[in-house]
């Protein structure tokens, strides 16, 4: 089982070359059709300044030429170092997240970066938590911190028998299928005796697509869950992070939910999320 067309968007920012050598190894390793889908926002002259408009339209042009051009030269040299063939470079004009979600339907994974607030990149700080919710397709985060040459030979599966974290799983099966230990906690409302999540069933599943599953219990409250799983994530030694990805519905966020942002704010390994 691979994926066979993996979608990977740069973000202009520092880390860019870290996202670009994940998902040419992730591509060499499945043997998938890799696309850098390089977007800009439209460009917006400010009514106050209509009148310098045709020189700023200018500027913006020129600006945001140059910086795809360098952009682009990075994934052709990393590409062409690793002697990676089926490499393409797309690029298009318009929102973001909505330009990124309409590519993704034709690809079975999106390897995005996560966003650093200290950094300069062209997407807004909130792109990946709305990409993970309007892509339909899973998600490949990867931190901003730290260097990912091995991804996905120890999995941590945060579990809480949701319809995403379910889908997170069955998107994942081409990564589980391939790594040397696979971790999964299941996590259950400390408030609540009646809510436990069990965990053999999901295990029965994965062990029928050949997929050996250690599994525990935690019984977590909402505030420290997200904190919960990155711990987990530490003391396993894991290097992937695979979880259902949550919007904003205090209903939906019960259990899991609350941890989206956490994750996306304080990950310290690739995240692998499905909504």
């Amino acid at each position: 089982m691979n994926y066979k067309t993996i979608l990977v968007h740069p973000d202009c920012g520092k880390h860019t070359a870290v996202c670009f050598e994940v998902a040419i190894r992730m591509a060499i390793q499945h043997e998938a059709h890799l696309i850098a889908l390089y977007t800009q926002d439209p460009f917006v002259v400010p009514t106050y300044l209509l009148d310098a408009g045709r020189e700023i339209d200018k500027a913006q042009k020129k600006f945001a030429a140059d910086e795809m051009a360098r952009v682009k030269g990075i994934y052709n040299n990393q590409v062409s170092s690793m002697g990676f063939k089926d490499a393409e470079w797309c690029y298009t004009l318009g929102f973001q997240v909505d330009l990124v979600a309409k590519q993704a339907r034709y690809a079975d994974l999106v390897i995005v970066g996560q966003t650093d607030p200290s950094d300069t990149s062209n997407v807004t700080k909130d792109f990946t938590e709305q990409l993970v919710l309007a892509a339909s397709r899973p998600i490949l985060i990867i931190p901003y911190a730290g260097s990912f040459l091995n991804i996905g030979s120890r999995i941590l599966i945060a579990w809480n028998g949701s319809h995403e974290a379910t889908r997170a799983i069955t998107d994942a099966l081409p990564l589980l299928t391939r790594a040397d230990h696979v971790n999964l906690i299941a996590l259950s409302s400390k408030h609540d005796t009646r809510d436990r999540v069990p965990a053999d069933d999901i295990t029965l599943y994965l062990a029928r697509h050949g997929v050996h599953v250690e599994a525990s219990k935690d019984h977590i409250t909402d505030i420290d869950t997200g904190n919960a799983i990155l711990s987990c994530a530490a003391d396993l030694g894991s290097d992937l992070l695979v979880m259902g990805g949550y919007g904003h519905s205090r209903l939906r966020e019960r259990v899991l939910g609350g941890a989206t942002r956490t994750i996306l704010e304080s990950m310290t390994i690739p995240t692998f999320m499905s909504h």
